[in-house]
């Protein structure tokens, strides 16, 4: 690739996570503030609820697709008309089925796990809501293969939007379990509607064997990753639905959500705009270098203050807000999903860059392990510790992040923890001052004061010992905000 090549996609990578991070920032001060509402208005039995039947959706949207949407994306040509056409149709060909089946079966599931009325209209509605999904699949995959991140996230801020204004509504109103139930459908027909508003594409009906014959060849076991994936997650969720009470069971997913935001907030941004900039910069190993140190070295530089402040500050909330009390049985939970998350956040973008550079059997290899770790862990330790087994298991898992760190050096000769280092070494000074002056936090008011100032220490520490590597792509937040 010639250096005004490598410009402008260096120059798209910057733009796509500046504005992806930018966005999502909103989306989850959104989810936040939602999340935080709904905590209060519902029980942790309504969660579990919700947490084991969107776990049951998980499992149909991983058979709706094999791995071709990953495959378009990773190509190096452009997609034709025909491989569009073809993929589309052969996903829908799949969906249909898969809701014909799903359909068939939910008396069946209602019975194994005991749903009441309500959990059964809610997984009716999450199947519909898995139609509307698929739907948007080839639009996604056309703004993502040209970096167009500022377009891509406004169906999501949408839809979040619909979603969660509708259930809190509708929770605010007594609707329990039916209020996630309404919120899934309307979510998904605003993301429909607008995706194919911000990334126009005709659908069309066709099959060519011809057109999608490569695309399996890396699709498959792209495929068999995912598979994996929702085996030591997905699958998970249903057995300790089984096992648990599903008062544990929302326990657990309100541990993970919570100890998962800063994830959320800033690592999927990395991660969705990383694998497809990766794949176009796959043939220059110099650039791939220094945009893996970038990745590691802005990751650090927010998840590690975010997920130290979030698990400091969420205890004290607990006794300022006396309705949150219900989940402080949760904490050790969340204490240890916050471990787990930040370790993952690294281990993520590399496993990343291996599929970007077709090393997709070493990434199989990462999951076979880290599935079968999992399922070996979790539910041992449940047995002992009870539903807190699983919290302890990730940790465990997570430590195994040196595995994807030494795969892709043999590729590309990059540094982590010289990226890490500074980031660490400033979270942990602003923490002190956070811990030091917790007492003082009798209400709401004060606690926010406190964030803000730690915050501020933070931002201060990293602008004096980060300002060569942060204010480069100050102009460039500030367009993409």
């Amino acid at each position: 690739m010639d250096s005004a090549g490598s410009a402008v996609i260096k120059g798209k990578i910057v733009r796509g996570v500046m504005a992806m991070t930018g966005r999502t920032m909103l989306l989850q001060i959104i989810t936040f503030t939602a999340t935080f509402i709904l905590t209060i208005l519902l029980s942790p039995a309504v969660f579990g609820v919700f947490f084991v039947v969107s776990a049951v959706i998980s499992f149909l949207t991983y058979f709706s697709d094999i791995g071709l949407a990953a495959a378009l994306i990773q190509k190096k040509e452009e997609p034709g008309r025909v491989e569009l056409v073809s993929v589309f149709t052969l996903q829908q060909a799949i969906v249909i089925t898969l809701l014909a089946a799903a359909y068939f079966l939910v008396p069946y599931i209602s019975l194994f796990y005991r749903l009441s009325h309500e959990g059964i209209f809610l997984l009716n509605a999450l199947l519909i809501s898995f139609f509307l999904s698929s739907l948007k699949t080839i639009p996604s995959i056309l703004l993502e293969r040209k970096l167009e991140f500022s377009r891509l996230v406004i169906p999501q801020i949408l839809e979040t939007l619909a979603f969660y204004l509708t259930a809190v509504i509708l929770a605010y109103l007594g609707m329990g379990v039916a209020s996630f139930a309404w919120a899934a459908v309307l979510r998904g027909l605003v993301g429909l509607v607008s995706i194919y508003f911000v990334s126009p594409w005709m659908p069309g009906l066709g099959f060519s064997y011809r057109a999608v014959k490569s695309l399996i060849t890396f699709g498959l076991p792209f495929q068999t990753n995912s598979l994996l994936a929702l085996v030591k997650d997905d699958l998970l969720t249903l057995y300790l639905g089984k096992v648990l009470p599903f008062a544990h069971v929302g326990y657990l997913g309100w541990a993970k959500k919570w100890a998962e935001t800063p994830l959320r907030l800033i690592m999927d941004s990395v991660i969705r705009v990383t694998f497809p900039a990766f794949s176009r910069i796959q043939n220059d190993k110099i650039l791939l270098k220094k945009a893996l140190e970038k990745a590691v070295l802005f990751l650090a530089l927010f998840i590690l203050p975010a997920s130290v402040f979030l698990a400091i500050y969420i205890r004290p909330l607990m006794f300022i807000v006396p309705r949150y009390a219900k989940w402080n049985e949760a904490l050790t939970a969340f204490y240890f999903f916050s471990a787990s998350s930040v370790l993952a956040a690294f281990s993520s973008p590399l496993v990343n860059a291996l599929n970007a550079l077709g090393g997709i059997k070493k990434t199989l290899f990462l999951m076979v392990i880290w599935t079968g770790m999992t399922w070996i862990m979790v539910p041992f330790l449940t047995r002992i510790y009870g539903f807190n087994g699983w919290a302890y298991a990730s940790v465990a898992i997570s430590l195994t992040v040196f595995l994807p760190v030494s795969m892709l050096k043999k590729e590309v000769n990059f540094k982590i923890l010289p990226n890490i280092l500074k980031p660490f070494l400033m979270t942990a000074a602003s923490a002190l001052f956070a811990l030091a002056t917790l007492p003082l936090a009798k209400d709401i008011y004060s606690l926010a004061v406190l964030l803000l100032i730690s915050g501020a220490i933070y931002l201060t520490l990293s602008w004096i010992w980060l300002k060569r590597e942060i204010k480069p792509y100050l102009p460039r937040l500030i367009s993409s905000a």
